[in-house]
């Protein structure tokens, strides 16, 4: 599967990157990708709700009325649930909502999502660059050159590239990551994933085991 390699410019260097179609170009499997997502947003859940029950309601304790002879329901404690100011019956605790999933299962679940985005063609191959400082400006004029200012994108890049990374920080729409660091949810979550030269090589290596 051949893609074009552009520069920062937006331009076709005349190079051809090639894409293996064991990661992207797979029947995308929806069941696993929708696992995946699921245990990515779990995980962003903090389990830390809270609501106070009966038993931590400061109150008397004594009967508030007599068992039988009122016409309505008996009650004995003024923390019940049924009273204002009563505890919340059953009400939110504290829990981990994050679960396992298997290495293959979320394996298999990136190559769907970057098979889904091969497919959709929004994904384009850049040649690696750097910048002298970390600047704004600098990587906005790159997501102008891709015609991307106004759209959700997603860079990957080989390695650690700390200038790159500090410039897009600012930008809400645009979020640049290692290859290390990709995942389903991110790769689905963007209109275009950028992919540099530096990153094909890991991300196949890794997906294809």
């Amino acid at each position: 599967m051949k893609v074009a390699v552009l520069d920062i410019n937006g331009k076709d260097t005349g190079r051809k990157a090639d894409l293996s179609k064991d990661v992207f170009a797979i029947e995308p499997n929806n069941h696993a990708v929708y696992l995946d997502v699921k245990q990515y947003l779990a995980n962003q859940r903090q389990g830390t709700h809270k609501s106070k029950e009966r038993a931590e309601i400061s109150g008397s304790t004594r009967k508030i009325k007599k068992q039988k002879g009122t016409g309505t329901a008996r009650a004995g404690s003024i923390k019940s649930g049924v009273f204002k100011g009563g505890g919340r019956m059953f009400g939110p605790r504290p829990r981990n909502y994050s679960f396992k999933l298997n290495k293959n299962l979320k394996r298999l679940a990136r190559k769907s999502a970057l098979s889904i985005k091969a497919g959709e063609k929004s994904i384009t191959v850049l040649e690696d660059f750097n910048f002298d400082a970390p600047k704004t400006k600098n990587f906005t004029a790159v997501l102008k050159a891709l015609e991307l200012e106004n759209k959700k994108s997603l860079f990957v890049l080989g390695g650690s590239n700390n200038n790159v990374y500090l410039s897009s920080r600012n930008l809400k729409d645009s979020e640049v990551i290692m290859a290390s660091e990709l995942s389903t949810y991110k790769i689905l979550n963007a209109n275009q994933v950028v992919l540099l030269e530096g990153a094909l090589e890991g991300i196949e290596t890794n997906l294809s085991k």
